[in-house]
């Protein structure tokens, strides 16, 4: 048994002349509900690859269950953001053959509850499916392989807003229910905000935040005064911005703020977007996440 879900030592995978990760190092426990945010190309399914023992990193270490990703396939799930299903197969199909895949380990009944939840016909063939009826049929199989890691690749993307909501809700009693781990990339932040507890924040390759969302924020301060910027020292302010009230900023604050200064709580949304405008912002990752330097450490 182990404690960690995935750790990754001075992780980079390069394409070519492009990085799509650099340097990255993190460590996330298991169980938790953990999202993989960031702008387009940050480097979010390449992570997820790498942890799925798709790909291999070109440089540094990455553990999955305490062990390498390939032998611990058999215990994780892996979602696409294609879903990529065989279009010939029909659901019934689809579903027996992810039991066969996955002896001793499938639960029938679970997969089929996903299925059904939407009314599918188990007769239809996967190529006359939606977009969003493909991902109920991947996540289905996710669920039903039974595993202790989910990696999940913008998995509610094709779903409309109900269909979002209950499989949502789905996954997380599923998770709760068996400890599961679920790493999950999206850009949707209320349904992070709600649905998660722990925040990976990808951006140029390179893991900015890290931790517990509720430690996250609480690290930081959204202040709000009619006094210049540079009155914020000695705060790390990671941006500041004129508005109608004078100055607001997003500061990780050294001590209470001087007098003048309105001190709020940010919501996530507005702590990662400050981040994302904010590229050279010092990193933060939280004890828990913090891993191992990547000293020795090889490919």
């Amino acid at each position: 048994m182990t404690d960690t879900a995935i750790e990754a030592r001075g992780l980079t995978k390069r394409h070519g002349r492009r990085r799509a990760l650099h340097d990255c190092s993190f460590r996330l426990p298991v169980g938790r509900i953990c999202a993989v945010v960031g702008p387009n190309g940050a480097g979010k399914s390449t992570l997820l690859a790498l942890a799925a023992g798709l790909d291999r990193p070109t440089e540094g270490a990455l553990t999955v269950l305490g062990t390498s990703p390939a032998q611990a396939r058999a215990r994780v799930a892996y979602v696409a953001q294609d879903k990529p299903l065989h279009p010939r197969l029909t659901i019934a199909d689809t579903l027996r053959l992810g039991a066969e895949l996955n002896p001793g380990r499938w639960d029938m009944a679970v997969a089929e509850r996903v299925v059904g939840g939407a009314d599918l016909d188990p007769g239809a063939r996967v190529r006359t499916l939606s977009g969003g009826q493909r991902t109920r049929v991947a996540l289905a199989l996710a669920l039903g392989k039974r595993a202790e890691l989910l990696l999940l690749d913008e998995p509610m993307a094709d779903l409309d807003p109900l269909a979002r909501h209950q499989l949502m809700g789905t996954l997380m009693a599923e998770a709760a229910e068996h400890g599961t781990t679920v790493v999950m990339s999206s850009h949707i932040v209320g349904e992070l905000a709600d649905s998660c507890d722990h925040l990976l924040l990808v951006s140029g390759g390179r893991i900015r935040l890290g931790g517990g969302i509720d430690d996250l924020v609480a690290a930081h301060a959204l202040v709000t005064g009619a006094r210049p910027a540079a009155d914020l020292t000695p705060h790390t302010v990671i941006e500041s911005r004129a508005t109608g009230r004078g100055v607001t900023a997003l500061i990780r604050p050294e001590g209470p703020p001087d007098d003048g200064w309105e001190v709020e709580e940010p919501s996530l949304e507005e702590l990662l977007l400050a981040h994302l405008r904010s590229p050279d912002a010092p990193v933060l990752l939280t004890p828990s996440t913090t891993a191992p330097s990547r000293a020795g450490v090889n490919a």
